[in-house]
């Protein structure tokens, strides 16, 4: 069940367009009769290699965002136990604090990746969360944290800086762009290319052969391309495999005071 719905998923209205596409030229050639036996292999070189190419590149991307969130939340925890254990008095304050301000800064990446734009008051609005928690970290020193352990504190932030800013990049830099294009083009005149072998199949054999070869291809083709739009964007929360950046819930039960043990 689950595999049938994940091919839906897969699925949108340029599938339609492209196996109505087929069809309809299909049926025109057989009307005019316009019969060409192409070789299939033009398919490969033309349509599936480029968008294997680029599904390949869209799912290293996704590795890469994969590792760079999780480097980011690994490091906000080590940051966050500093403040709980390296304070030689009462923690729970600051370990609050900081667990607050955790909070806040995954809420602020999670909108700003899911938003449709990425404006820039979401963008500023993380980079007012990493503020807030530098300035967390000059409070240590005040209660007898010392230099070396604030220090520390600053690498685990500027980590999560730059894990944030891989993040961003791989959501402003994509895949090549003349590529997709390239493939978009050749998906939708392919129907109308190949109609001829469709029609040149249907009069060798039977009338359905042609027809259901056209509805194969196309919708094999497109499904391929569906599968590259989706790994292109890995933080939208529309392909199957995108990253879940709500995360809040699971990491409040890793923030805990050490009272609270």
């Amino acid at each position: 069940m689950h595999v049938i719905k994940d091919f839906l998923r897969i699925q949108s209205l340029q599938t339609i367009i492209v196996i109505a596409l087929a069809c309809g030229a299909t049926g025109i050639c057989l009307r005019f009769d316009v019969y060409f036996d192409l070789p299939t292999t033009l398919i490969g070189v033309a349509i599936i290699f480029p968008i294997v190419f680029s599904i390949n590149a869209a799912y290293r991307r996704r590795e890469e965002a994969l590792g760079h969130f999780a480097s980011f939340k690994g490091h906000a925890i080590a940051l966050y136990y500093a403040h709980r254990d390296w304070v030689p008095e009462d923690s729970s304050e600051h370990a609050n604090r900081m667990k607050q301000l955790i909070e806040n800064l995954l809420h602020s990446i999670h909108h700003y990746f899911t938003a449709k734009n990425g404006d820039e008051d979401r963008f500023q609005e993380v980079y007012n969360r990493f503020s807030e928690i530098s300035l967390s970290m000059e409070k240590l020193r005040d209660v007898g944290v010392s230099n070396t352990e604030i220090s520390r504190c600053n690498q685990y932030m500027r980590a999560m800086m730059i894990d944030f800013e891989k993040m961003r990049n791989i959501r402003l830099y994509r895949t090549p762009t003349t590529l997709r294009a390239y493939s978009h083009v050749f998906l939708n005149t392919f129907p109308v290319l190949f109609a001829p072998y469709f029609a040149n199949l249907s009069n060798e054999h039977n009338l359905s052969v042609g027809y259901l070869v056209a509805v194969f291809y196309s919708l094999i083709l497109v499904s391929l391309d569906n599968i590259q739009e989706d790994l292109e964007s890995p933080y939208d929360q529309i392909g199957a495999d995108d990253l879940n950046l709500d995360v809040v819930d699971v990491y409040n039960r890793i923030l805990f005071d050490k009272t609270d043990e």
